[in-house]
């Protein structure tokens, strides 16, 4: 990748390309990654401010939180991860390369959507304030995690239809805000093509 196309992730705060989670209305945000409660159970941003997303998808993200509040008032999205510098993703695929755990991680030789700040992992908070049950956790690296398994997982009991009912909650949510999901975390969600990204957007390392 060119220099040039290239943006560290110290220089994000002021740059005006991306906008700060903060300043999202209907949006609330606990990224993962910031602490322990993740996969990796350590802090993976340690020295990085993170909660950062590319004003495209800040602007969807808003679109998909009005959409949600309209149809179901109190309720709003939890952001739980978003921008992830190049330089983490390498530390976490040194870690998961080889594993099962692989499947669920973009090699960064191609590059995370995360990484160039174009994509985000988010759950639901109900008009009290909870997340809510989407019948696995975030990270939860399982067949359960699968949104494409849905028919299967109801007709085994894994997932009840109210779970189900969330997750397509999220998705269409999401969807309003111009967000496309992906077949095995119920969680993430991408602004736009992923190859356009890639091709051209600059990535944050």
């Amino acid at each position: 990748m060119r220099p040039s196309a290239i943006v560290r992730v110290e220089d994000v705060p002021g740059h005006p390309a991306f906008r700060a989670l903060s300043s999202l209305r209907g949006v609330a945000h606990d990224l993962r990654y910031a602490g322990t409660d993740n996969f990796a159970g350590r802090v993976l941003y340690r020295g990085f401010d993170c909660a950062w997303l590319r004003t495209e998808a800040a602007s969807g993200l808003e679109t998909a939180a009005a959409w949600l509040a309209a149809r179901h008032p109190g309720w709003q999205l939890r952001v739980l991860d978003a921008l992830r510098p190049q330089r983490v993703q390498e530390a976490i695929w040194a870690d998961v390369v080889g594993t099962p755990m692989a499947m669920y991680f973009a090699d960064p030789a191609r590059g995370s959507i995360h990484s160039f700040g174009m994509a985000v992992d988010v759950t639901l908070l109900d008009a009290a304030g909870q997340e809510v049950d989407m019948g696995s956790g975030f990270d939860e690296m399982s067949l359960a995690s699968h949104p494409a398994l849905h028919a299967a997982h109801l007709a085994s009991g894994i997932l009840t239809p109210g779970q189900v009912a969330l997750r397509e909650r999220l998705a269409a949510a999401m969807a309003a805000g111009g967000f496309l999901g992906i077949p095995t975390e119920w969680w993430h969600f991408d602004h736009g093509d992923r190859d356009a990204v890639r091709r051209t957007l600059p990535r944050v390392d």
